[in-house]
């Protein structure tokens, strides 16, 4: 019904404006929130023009072919990113296909399935895991990891799927696949976290709906939770391979650091992070400085754009699921 004429009207124009003292916090937090944007933005194109100022001489020279040459020899002054490009998103693939699920299927036991009294010791854990740094996960993987995978995995790798071209070749022990299972090592607590922060956001009601229609505890899991929660897990994945894609110390020495494209995975490589490293100290050239310069630079580039190709995936993902939902 209308109100009547003797009641007044309580909408947004009738409302009386604030004080000029009521209204200048408001003002002030979005002044600040917007300046810390800029500074982010700022920070990222800074450092962007500094690493391109530095590579000035390397792009001049080679242009375009240095992303797709593969000849890395300070001798001759012939520089190419390619083995480093293939090795870091190779690596970093390797890293996902193992972190993601086994990051996943903890994340799920600790908040649906575990027992309240183990739950925290093994968050505990995973912490703990997070916190050790690089350099102890690369000596670990020299003096207990590496002999391992030499010994056990790897040739049962090749004598099991040995008709795969990525499992053939000679085994080094260091190489592609154990600087991969590294990095995986070192982004589960990431994967792990993130993803349980992410189910835990989940309504009780998604779950109450299921089990009221006669969802088993696996339906439950499967259709009210994992779909509810894709988009956050998938977040979770693409923060664990921004860290794998940077990652420096324990992969250098791991990964057998040979500026080589191989298609086996036993075969050792190298990465964009691990040849700065390596031979920033060792550059006694102009040319051999600006390439390592040029290589940071292209890292900030594949870390960007495979950024963006998530994201971009993610929408397709989400849109198309609306769109079934529909």
């Amino acid at each position: 019904m209308p109100p009547s004429s003797d009641e007044p009207a309580t909408t947004a124009r009738s409302r009386p404006a604030l004080p000029v003292g009521a209204r200048w916090p408001d003002a002030a937090f979005r002044w600040i929130a917007l300046l810390a944007a800029l500074t982010i933005a700022a920070l990222i194109v800074l450092v962007g023009w500094e690493l391109y100022h530095g590579a000035r001489l390397a792009v001049a020279k080679f242009g375009l072919h240095f992303l797709v040459s593969s000849t890395w020899d300070p001798v001759t002054d012939q520089y190419g990113a390619w083995p480093f490009i293939f090795g870091t998103l190779v690596s970093s693939i390797i890293a996902l296909v193992i972190a993601v699920p086994l990051g996943v299927a903890t994340a799920l036991y600790l908040t649906e399935i575990a027992p309240v009294r183990i739950r925290q010791p093994i968050i505990m854990t995973i912490e703990m895991l997070a916190a050790v740094p690089s350099v102890i996960f690369g000596l670990w993987g020299i003096f207990v990891l590496i002999p391992w995978l030499r010994d056990h995995l790897f040739r049962w790798l090749q004598e099991w799927l040995g008709f795969l071209p990525i499992f053939q070749g000679r085994i080094y022990g260091v190489g592609m696949l154990a600087g991969g299972i590294i990095i995986a090592i070192m982004i589960l607590p990431i994967v792990t976290s993130v993803s349980r922060e992410i189910l835990r956001s989940v309504p009780d009601l998604q779950r109450e709906a299921a089990y009221a229609l006669g969802a088993t505890h696996w339906e439950v899991i499967r259709i009210a939770v994992l779909s509810y929660a894709r988009r956050g897990v998938f977040g979770a994945a693409v923060l664990g391979l921004g860290r794998a894609l940077g990652e420096t110390m324990a992969v250098t020495m791991v990964i057998g650091n040979r500026p080589e494209v191989s298609a086996s995975l036993f075969a050792p490589g190298y990465t964009l992070a691990s040849v700065i490293a390596n031979e920033f100290t060792e550059a006694t050239t102009d040319l051999y400085l600006n390439s390592l310069f040029e290589l940071g630079l292209v890292l900030v580039a594949v870390t960007m754009l495979v950024n963006i190709l998530a994201q971009l995936m993610l929408r397709t993902l989400t849109s198309g699921a609306s769109g079934k939902v529909n």
